[in-house]
């Protein structure tokens, strides 16, 4: 599914180079439920960035679901996250105007799905999160806990091959949490929907079956749960 090969990524201020991945190597298979972790400072958001197409590598290799996407223009990469990747954001980043429906709905829309598909696929991402009778609500009328899960119906309804969501927990009480990690893991089952999470939450990662710790920019552990197995990165050797 994901495939980086020395990832190197490096912005630039003025005169000032400031590098933010340092040699990043890192293969992610289908279905598998990834949580990546480390300190502030440590280049997870920039490697989930890169990872979302959100932002370009400075060097290195970048494949995803089989395309390289390594060089692509803007236009390709906007095409590729409406088309392969669901996000689901610390913040929910609901449309306040929108009903939950009408924010589940929007990414068919961005791909011009017909009507009765369209709104067949939503009212099913509706139901597979358990808010079928909340989807006339807009977010305000909808709990913390509400809204998350209607981030992740809209994070899934395009089908997509991965799901990135960052601190998804964050902002949720414990029995939301609890509630929101067993739901994605059971769209991880079920769904074979591969998700890769940037978190601290210590919840989230003893759910997840593969932890990823970055420090100074580089992989420096990789562990499997199903193994016990802790591998060092060659960075670290």
């Amino acid at each position: 599914m994901i495939s980086l090969e020395n990832i190197v990524k490096v912005y630039r201020m003025g005169k000032l180079e400031v590098p933010a991945l340092m040699g990043v190597n890192l293969r992610v298979e289908e279905h598998e439920f990834v949580a990546i972790m480390g300190p502030s400072g440590s280049g997870k958001s920039t490697l989930m960035n890169i990872i979302g197409c959100l932002d370009r590598l400075t060097t290195g290799r970048y494949v995803l679901d089989g395309i390289d996407v390594s060089s692509m223009g803007d236009n390709d990469l906007a095409e590729i996250r409406n088309r392969k990747i669901g996000f689901v954001f610390q913040t929910f980043n609901l449309i306040p105007v929108f009903t939950a429906f009408e924010n589940v709905e929007y990414p068919l829309l961005l791909q011009r799905v017909a009507g009765p598909e369209r709104r067949a696929r939503t009212r099913e991402a509706l139901e597979s999160v358990g808010l079928a009778a909340r989807a006339g609500h807009r977010p305000d009328l909808l709990s913390g806990g509400e809204r998350q899960r209607v981030a992740v119906a809209r994070a899934i309804v395009h089908r997509p091959a991965l799901v990135l969501a960052d601190e998804p927990t964050a902002n949720l009480d414990t029995n939301n949490a609890t509630q929101l990690i067993d739901l994605m893991r059971a769209l991880n089952r079920q769904l074979g929907v591969t998700f890769l999470f940037a978190t601290h939450d210590q919840r989230l990662l003893d759910h997840a079956d593969r932890v990823i710790r970055l420090c100074d920019g580089r992989i420096v552990t990789d562990s499997t749960k199903e193994t016990g197995n802790e591998n060092l990165s060659f960075a670290r050797l």
